[in-house]
């Protein structure tokens, strides 16, 4: 099977998990406590003007008919409109989207420069003191709560130590870089343990595979052993812990960016939770599983650069 008729077949199979996250997400928005008309008008609103609004709303409606003109208006690209800002909420997403995929992108490539070098260094001197430190490290970083060492990582380098801002994500491109290391650095020190540990072992696999032991015999220089038949076949697992790890990611940046201020989707969804502004709830998290099946799809594309032998079947 070829490039074009595999991404048309995983579009086809887009359809049902579609309808299935609008269906879950509409739902489960519909079990947040709270009135949206009561949020808008305020506790001192009569019971006409809370009628007339839920009316115009069109939440008095059967909640199966609210599902049915949602979804119709979702398949058109019409998000509707948020009760807060009283704009469209394709407009408010595009506005917030760029931060929460350039803080998600960064966060992926420091864990990669972060556990690809450590779990090289931990295979190779095995059982070894470097090995030992690196290991009880990862542990270490995996036992704290991001959102803790977020926090730390705030106050040590943003306000004792100023060298970060402590919120925003600036104008230029180099600012955007920027503000958003340490965020993406707290991810990444949460993401990355777990990847360096699987690369780990399948680097010590891999090493004791018969053509890798054929090149060493051949006096192959250890760098060049290393690189071209080693890292290459073991970045394949590291790839599949890092596309199941990409929901886990998405649900962190939520929680980063309300600890670092940053003006993405993240907190967007809870300020919308606060205001009980469904439109945009739903959006954001539509927004979001799609971008999972995204990342998903560009990881079984990845496979095939890691290893030709792997087809498209």
């Amino acid at each position: 099977m070829n490039l074009p008729k595999f991404l048309l077949r995983r579009l086809g199979q887009l359809v049902p998990v579609l309808f299935g996250i609008v269906l879950v997400v509409f739902l489960f928005v519909r079990l947040i406590p709270g009135d949206p008309a009561m949020v808008m008008l305020g506790p001192y609103a009569t019971d006409e003007s809370l009628a007339a609004l839920r009316a115009d709303l069109g939440l008095d409606r059967p909640i199966w008919t609210q599902f049915a003109i949602f979804f119709g208006h979702v398949l058109q690209g019409d998000l509707g409109s948020s009760l807060t800002f009283r704009r469209p909420v394709l407009d408010v997403i595009l506005d917030r989207l760029p931060a929460t995929v350039s803080l998600t992108l960064y966060a992926v490539l420091l864990s990669l420069l972060l556990c690809v070098p450590l779990a090289v260094i931990s295979a190779l001197r095995v059982d070894r003191l470097a090995d030992q430190v690196i290991r009880s490290a990862t542990t270490l970083a995996l036992s704290m709560p991001y959102f803790w060492l977020g926090l730390n990582l705030l106050i040590l380098f943003a306000v004792i130590v100023p060298l970060f801002p402590v919120a925003g994500t600036g104008g230029s491109a180099g600012e955007l870089l920027w503000a958003l290391f340490l965020p993406a650095l707290t991810i990444a020190l949460h993401l990355g343990p777990t990847l360096m540990r699987t690369l780990r072992a399948t680097i010590l696999e891999v090493m004791q595979a018969p053509h890798v032991e054929f090149a060493r015999t051949k006096g192959l220089p250890r760098g060049k052993l290393i690189r071209r038949h080693v890292l290459r076949n073991g970045l394949m697992a590291t790839v599949t812990i890092l596309g199941v790890n990409i929901g886990w990611l998405m649900g962190g940046s939520v929680v980063i960016e309300n600890v670092f201020n940053i003006p993405g989707l993240g907190s967007l969804i809870i300020s919308s939770i606060d205001g009980r502004d469904y439109p945009v709830i739903q959006a954001v998290a539509l927004v979001f599983g799609l971008l999972v099946i995204a990342i998903n799809l560009a990881t079984d594309l990845v496979y095939t650069v890691l290893d030709p032998r792997v087809s498209y079947e």
